[in-house]
């Protein structure tokens, strides 16, 4: 099945199944009125995109993902034995399900376990197919259980300051995260290169100080976040979370004495 990102301009980004009966039956636009900006067969990527999509064009961000609406809930079947946790799809398709059932918890024999972010990684780090079915993979709860007894898989490994991976509140992702799904979606980290990323900041550093000189408030937003943006993916380049480069960051200024002098914060000798 196919998943459409439509954007109808100065209007909205949305998610459809059928562009026709969804925008131009039910909403009134002819297809040369919107377009189409992404396909794919993976509602979890398709709901992603969207409100990262509703982010960047500052529309409203649907409360509710798309792959989280009514009509599209999935419920995964696990099965629980004194041994493993087996799940309902094979391997390339295990991750998908498990993002979409993030905060699902089970009990096993020794211990509780639950899906978040950091728990997703141990899965699939160590899934294993079924030697019966090649369409379900499962996990050994005795050493799942175990991580989670040494591992906190909800902790903030950054110094406090912002959550890695998709640590939400209120179900929701961080822009970060948003932010390194739209990259890895379209090759980046696999095929980017530091460097360039370096030329890119630089270029955007220039955009955003040619829009301060205007008094551009509009441009000037734009250049901070299309900065941030390029240091999220550059810090992602060299295996370092921006999250952790700005906790570094706090750590070397929060007991830092100064003075402001010329509009500049100048810390002491």
């Amino acid at each position: 099945m196919t998943y459409y990102i439509y954007h109808i301009p100065g209007k909205k980004i949305g998610v459809t199944r059928d562009l026709n009966k969804r925008v131009t039956e039910q909403q009134g636009y002819e297809p040369h009125e919107y377009e189409v900006l992404e396909e794919t067969e993976d509602i979890d990527h398709a709901s992603r995109i969207e409100r990262m999509l509703q982010e960047v064009h500052r529309y409203r961000v649907d409360e509710t993902p798309y792959n989280k609406l009514k009509f599209n809930n999935k419920e995964m079947n696990i099965n629980i034995t004194e041994q493993t946790t087996t799940f309902p799809c094979p391997v390339n398709k295990l991750k998908g399900q498990l993002m979409d059932n993030i905060g699902m918890e089970w009990e096993t024999d020794h211990g509780s376990c639950k899906i978040t972010n950091e728990s997703i990684k141990w899965i699939m780090k160590n899934i294993q197919i079924s030697r019966y079915n090649e369409n379900r993979s499962y996990v050994y709860n005795k050493a799942f259980a175990r991580w989670f007894d040494n591992n906190d898989a909800h902790s903030i490994r950054t110094g406090g300051l912002f959550p890695t991976g998709m640590k939400e509140q209120n179900g929701k992702l961080s822009q970060f995260d948003l932010i390194r799904e739209w990259a890895e979606q379209r090759g980046l980290y696999a095929n980017g290169d530091p460097k360039t990323q370096a030329l890119k900041l630089v270029e955007e550093v220039g955009e955003t100080c040619r829009a301060i000189l205007k008094e551009d408030k509009p441009e000037i937003i734009d250049g901070i976040g299309d900065c941030v943006v390029v240091l999220t993916n550059l810090a992602e380049l060299i295996d370092t979370p921006i999250e952790e480069c700005i906790a570094r960051a706090y750590d070397e200024i929060k007991d830092r004495k100064g003075k402001m002098a010329n509009g500049t914060y100048v810390k002491n000798d």
